[in-house]
């Protein structure tokens, strides 16, 4: 049998000393990282593969810059484009290539952007500027801080996670003439701090990460009569029974199989996997890890989900674990791999 090949891409701020996407190997078997090169960008902070693993796509000081993917994985620059508004922070792209969404946490601004057909970045074409102010003290989360955009798995609705706000407002993405209409609002609790959501891989559920609350909330996801429905069902908290204040929910990644659910809390410094419910959703926690490094800023599982890599903001590191299902730990695999303030991460299986 032919052995799968994969690459991951990380994304850096490289207002210090990295200069771009860093380009790795992946040795799936041994849940290990090998660092090939690195694709000159400025602040590539986040970063999206297309379904068809032909282009990626990154967030730029420039705005957003589109990229060929090569057979060996590397990356050939196609273009930039402006997003007509301060640097955005989350990207997405919807499954046939059509748009790319951008979220900007700098001015709660949600934009949506033409793609062609050769996977170039075109004009824009819609642009939201989400208003208001939160009623909380905290002024981290009182003003609009758009800091994630997911389309849900049928594609029709767009998800903007709205840090400042405490909610994900949900809009109806019109693909024909490239409109996005406000049609829903998922209220968080005030001063939560909301960063992102994932959906079940069956697409029937939600999970919403809350930083400061450290909390998920868990929503049974449907349309009907081509209305969103959200029906909140779980609320389970990501935070040890001795971990106080300091806890802050960072990244959150389901596994390839939708068996697992893995969460970084930043502060504490822990990653916690909860297995889910296939019949329901819901959530119960598998197992709890203190990891060796600081602000585990955003995680991946590996495609085996024998093990996991947290990508380390502060302590600018990645570093892998072995995962014992059965008896509920990981455990640290290999040295860390050394890289500098890495934000993001997309781990691609390369075309045979």
């Amino acid at each position: 049998m032919k052995k799968e090949k994969y690459v991951a891409y990380v994304g850096t701020y490289t207002h210090e000393n990295s200069v771009g996407i860093h380009i790795y190997d992946v040795d799936v078997a041994n849940g290990s990282m090998k660092e090939r090169k690195v694709v000159p960008i400025n602040n590539p902070s986040d970063l999206v593969v297309s379904k068809d693993r032909k282009f990626l796509y990154s967030i730029a000081d420039e705005g957003v810059e589109a990229f060929k993917v090569l057979p060996d994985g590397d990356l050939e620059a196609v273009n930039k484009q402006w997003i007509g508004g301060m640097r955005g922070c989350y990207v997405e792209v919807d499954d046939e290539n059509r748009y790319l969404f951008v979220g900007g946490h700098h001015d709660g601004r949600v934009t949506m952007m033409h793609l062609e057909k050769d996977g170039s970045i075109g004009a824009i074409a819609d642009g939201i500027f989400h208003i208001g102010m939160a009623r909380g003290s905290d002024r981290r989360t009182n003003t609009p801080h758009v800091d994630c955009v997911k389309l849900t798995p049928d594609q029709k609705f767009l998800c903007a996670v709205d840090n400042g706000l405490d909610q994900v407002k949900i809009y109806r993405v019109d693909y024909t003439y490239g409109k996005l209409k406000l049609v829903d609002i998922i209220r968080g609790p005030l001063e939560s701090a909301p960063r992102m959501i994932r959906f079940s891989r069956d697409g029937k559920y939600a999970y919403i990460l809350y930083e400061l609350t450290h909390e998920i909330e868990v929503y049974k996801y449907s349309v009907e009569n081509e209305q969103p429905q959200f029906d909140k069902i779980q609320t389970i908290t990501t935070q040890g029974k001795k971990e106080e204040d300091i806890c802050a929910a960072s990244g959150m990644e389901i596994t390839k199989s939708g068996k697992y659910l893995f969460v970084s809390n930043a502060g504490v410094n822990t990653v916690v996997a909860y297995e889910i419910d296939p019949a329901t959703g819901m959530l119960t926690q598998a197992f709890r890890t203190k990891v060796d490094s600081d602000y585990p800023k955003m995680l991946a599982i590996y495609p085996d989900e024998k093990h996991y890599l947290t990508v380390n903001n502060t302590s600018n590191d990645i570093v892998s674990y072995t995962i014992n299902y059965e008896k509920g730990f990981s455990l640290q695999n290999g040295a860390p791999v050394k890289v500098d303030k890495p934000n993001c991460i997309y781990i691609l299986k390369l075309e045979e």
